[in-house]
């Protein structure tokens, strides 16, 4: 049995930033990892898909050229270029990290699956094989979370794909059916559209992106139609069948008369957290209905001596939150203690394209929680850098406490979204009203100038 201060379980953004703090303090640390150093963002997540990302903004753009005034030819699409240039950039992410770790003198890096078999003891099943059994003080859980793969019959006989596999095709789809209207299924779905596939959405909710305002959320819509999205809402996929060459999906219980035929299927219908294999239960550690790893605000488990940071313990499921966790239990193991992630601002982008910038409450959210309140609203198409930009789609909209005036949250779907929707947090941290945004001079012509603007609306 060998003898740690401290182990990780993870390398995620919370995790591999972690056992660099607890190394550089002189914790002797084991940092166990399953797969590739980086975690899901670096990996198979943000770091990728906003890569791809970028590529189908570039094509969508040279098809507008003439818009412009700028003459161009076909456009065409390389998707192995394109995921050759992703590999690259994840390559390039995950051994710096890997470097990085190993820079540390007192960290060990271990590649093998971890489980409890005790509290506060790990056996790891190693990648080059044999097992070995460590203890620690301290154990420090960040395993993110997986694809969920839905009970639709048929789908384990057709060779359906999630975001980490569909990002390795070679070739572009001829019609790629999406089965989720959520933040990664919309991302996904506009991209492969600009690439130059038909892409039809199949969501089981009558709306997508269902945590967003309706007029936020149908302005999104009509965004994604715009670049020929097809959509088939309030629907569920009951059954899959392979079908020509591709697959077909077929809706609800009407048959296969309401079928919808693909060449390739997503599936991206939510994430389920990686804590079922962990053998928690050895080591005293609880979780909540939905499977998560439960924790307090300091991110302690129900174990003594265990945290769970990022998206494993249930919290929102975005990279900055993890890196956040990592604040907290760092100030708390580390520095004077007291961290808390109660009260935290949490923001997040969707990258499509307009992006959809989010922070705070919604203006349902706001309603809903007794706030009286003030809404600032404005169509991109009144801001002036993106009409000397042509992109004047979407809309940007602030939710305002009447009484004290300060601004309780923000979504801006435009050019640069999730830019100016921080430009709004940053106020929201600093105590900043919506007279002090409307009054303040920014730099002309720059997107953040719109928020003179936008909180001008308040008073007509």
């Amino acid at each position: 049995m060998e003898h740690y201060d401290a182990i990780v379980i993870g390398t995620g953004q919370a995790g591999k930033p972690l056992a660099g703090a607890l190394g550089k303090a002189g914790r002797r640390t084991a940092i166990i990892e399953k797969g590739r150093v980086g975690g899901t963002c670096v990996i198979d997540g943000c770091t990728p898909t906003k890569t791809m990302v970028a590529s189908a903004r570039v094509a969508h753009l040279a098809r507008r050229a003439a818009d412009y005034g700028v003459r161009t030819g076909g456009v065409e699409v390389d998707l192995s270029v394109v995921r050759r240039r992703k590999r690259g950039v994840v390559d390039a992410w995950s051994s710096g990290g890997e470097k990085g770790l190993g820079r540390i003198e007192a960290i060990e890096l271990v590649f093998g699956t971890a489980r409890f078999t005790g509290p506060r003891v790990i056996e790891v099943e190693l990648v080059d094989g044999g097992m070995r059994s460590m203890t620690a003080d301290q154990v420090f859980i960040n395993t993110g979370t997986r694809n969920r793969v839905p009970d639709i019959e048929g789908l384990d006989s057709v060779p359906w794909l999630d975001n980490a596999s569909l990002m390795e095709l070679a070739e572009v789809p001829d019609h790629l059916v999406v089965l989720g209207g959520g933040f990664i299924g919309l991302e996904f779905a506009q991209m492969f559209r600009r690439f130059g596939a038909r892409v039809t959405v199949i969501e089981a909710a009558d709306r997508i992106a269902p945590r967003e305002d309706d007029d936020v959320r149908e302005a999104l819509r009509q965004i994604l139609e715009e670049d020929g999205i097809e959509f088939q809402c309030g629907t569920l996929a009951s059954e899959v069948r392979q079908a020509g060459g591709g697959v077909e999906v077929r809706l609800g219980d009407s048959g296969w008369d309401e079928a919808v035929s693909g060449s390739h299927l997503m599936v991206s219908v939510g994430r389920v957290p990686n804590a079922d294999d962990l053998g928690l239960e050895l080591a005293g550690i609880e979780r909540t209905e939905r499977g998560f790893i439960q924790v307090d605000d300091a991110l302690r488990t129900t174990a003594d001596g265990v945290w769970a940071l990022g998206d494993v313990n249930g919290g929102p499921p975005f990279t900055h939150i993890a890196y956040d966790d990592y604040r907290v239990v760092r100030e708390n193991v580390l520095g004077d203690g007291g961290a808390s992630r109660a009260g935290r601002i949490v923001p997040y982008t969707l990258f499509t394209d307009p992006q959809l910038g989010r922070v705070g409450l919604t203006e349902r959210e706001a309603r809903e929680g007794g706030h009286e309140i003030l809404l600032a609203k404005l169509p991109m198409e009144r801001v002036a850098r993106a009409v000397e930009t042509d992109e004047t789609r979407g809309l940007m909209k602030a939710v305002v406490d009447a009484q004290s005036g300060h601004v309780l949250g923000a979504s801006v779907l435009g050019i640069e979204g999730g830019e100016i929707a921080s430009a709004i947090q940053i106020a929201m941290m600093g105590g900043l009203t919506w007279r002090d945004l409307r009054d303040a001079a920014f730099s002309h012509p720059t997107l953040t100038e719109s928020l003179n603007n936008l909180f001008a609306t308040i008073e007509g």
